[in-house]
């Protein structure tokens, strides 16, 4: 039975009765059930995971619920109730509760949260730390009551002034402080949550000029940072992932995380590269001037692949517009790269997706989640039939194949020198003539699985 936002009495802010249920592709809507799921079938096994197991699909706090609606040039047009629900911490709890209705209705198993996004911050962090802490025990009631879990949580270094200068990468040793000391609280409340992983987006290290920037100082206080973070993880024994989220500009001009291969030669600068792995979004690989299976393809190559945001940009707009995802295409082929990289392991498909301002219905959020779990759920079948055929890997396969001779293999363990090449040239007369990589045949090929 749906419970009010306070009151504990019959709510009506959403209009779906009960959880959505999976009825399959043919399912007809009707008055009775307008919406149901025709291709997220939580208990289909999927390479021997069930599609629960392999998507681990995640509603974000902050664009969910959080968000009001706003523009650069609008006011908020959502008009959420529980954003007027008495004072910050009555919307908090407020928040809470429709945050697990909405769960419960999409039968979401995870969610994810900024610090910022759940419990008001105070006039001291001792205060903020206290809210926070209190709608935590909240939310581990609600877990446990529901089942659903945490993917992960992480702290809000971006929103106040104080980081408008960045948090690890500011020139005032006192930022980095603060900065710490609240990450040191919301990775402590994601482990007694049992968190899955802790996400650090650096949406303020970076810088507008470099008339003011010392980047290697800054650089050598972000690699100070994430080394604190890691430590104290596995002081207090946290077993979840820590990762980084890539975005190459916005807010900044310029950001230190830039995209997956920056991000790793970071890691790789200050010994991190077997702690820490990133949590990929395609809005964030356009901007980078990638595609989304491009960022998962090196991130799994790299072996930092950990988890996704699952939303998507406007090509035609140069912004982060955070669109519920509905390209079944881009999407298959964003999934057949996370089963090739060995799939989603402890991370998950989170929605850190807005919906657009005039979609003012409650509904509306029922609708944007529900719809884009199906498609993740029908590109995750698609992807698992590519897998399966194994056309496109066995092309690959081929392609390389000089690269499995005695040769080949030499060559890659650094038994031939230059000299040894060249003699090889001069001795067979080698006159290497190219051969087809038959693109045009690829993508007929991948179009013929939808």
């Amino acid at each position: 039975m749906r419970h009010d936002l306070a009151s504990g009495q019959r709510s009506a802010y959403f209009s779906f009765p009960s959880a959505l249920a999976y009825r399959g592709p043919g399912h007809v809507p009707s008055a009775q059930e307008p919406l149901a799921y025709r291709y997220y079938d939580k208990n289909r096994l999927v390479l021997g995971k069930s599609m629960a197991e392999q998507l681990r699909f995640a509603v974000c706090y902050w664009h969910s619920f959080g968000w009001g609606g706003t523009d650069p040039f609008g006011e908020p047009s959502f008009q959420r109730p529980w954003h007027a629900a008495g004072d910050p911490m009555a919307q908090a709890h407020a928040k809470a509760d429709v945050a697990f209705e909405l769960f419960r209705v999409l039968d979401a198993p995870f969610f994810t949260f900024h610090d910022r996004d759940v419990a008001p911050e105070g006039a001291t962090l001792a205060e903020s730390n206290a809210n926070l802490r209190r709608i935590g025990d909240v939310f581990a009631r609600k877990m446990q009551d529901t089942g659903v879990r945490l993917l992960w949580g992480t702290a809000n270094l971006f929103s106040n002034r104080r980081y408008m200068a960045g948090a690890a990468t500011n020139p005032d040793p006192e930022v980095f402080t603060y900065a710490a000391a609240q990450v040191k609280n919301v990775l402590e409340l994601t482990h007694e949550l049992g968190g899955a992983n802790y996400v650090l987006w650096g949406g303020r290290e970076g810088y507008e000029t470099l008339l003011n920037t010392d980047l290697q100082r800054e650089l050598a206080q972000l690699g100070r940072f994430l080394n604190l973070v890691v430590e104290h993880k596995h002081k207090i024994g946290f077993k979840g992932q820590i990762l980084i989220e890539p975005k190459p500009a916005e807010p900044t001009k310029h950001q230190y995380d830039y995209d997956v291969g920056t991000v790793y030669g970071f890691l790789r600068a200050h010994g991190l590269e077997k702690e820490v792995k990133v949590n990929l979004e395609q809005n964030h690989a356009l901007l980078a001037g990638h595609t989304f299976e491009h960022e998962i393809a090196l991130a799994g190559a790299l072996g930092i692949f950990g988890s996704l945001d699952m939303n998507r940009g406007d090509e035609m707009l140069g912004w982060d517009t955070d669109q519920f995802p509905n390209n079944l295409p881009q999407v298959a082929m964003a999934m057949y790269e996370v089963l090739k990289a060995g799939g989603i392991g402890q991370g998950g498909l989170n929605f850190d997706a807005k919906l657009r301002r005039q979609s003012i219905d409650p509904d509306d959020l029922v609708w944007a989640h529900a719809t884009a779990m199906d498609l993740c759920a029908r590109a995750l079948l698609v992807a698992e039939q590519m897998l399966a055929d194994g056309a496109l890997q066995r092309h690959v396969q081929d392609r390389y194949a000089g690269w499995e001779s005695d040769d080949g293999r030499a060559i890659l363990r650094g038994e031939r020198s230059l000299e040894d090449l060249a003699r090889e040239v001069e001795k067979r007369g080698l006159e290497p003539q190219p051969r087809s990589a038959r693109q045009e045949r690829l993508e007929h090929l991948v179009n013929s699985y939808f």
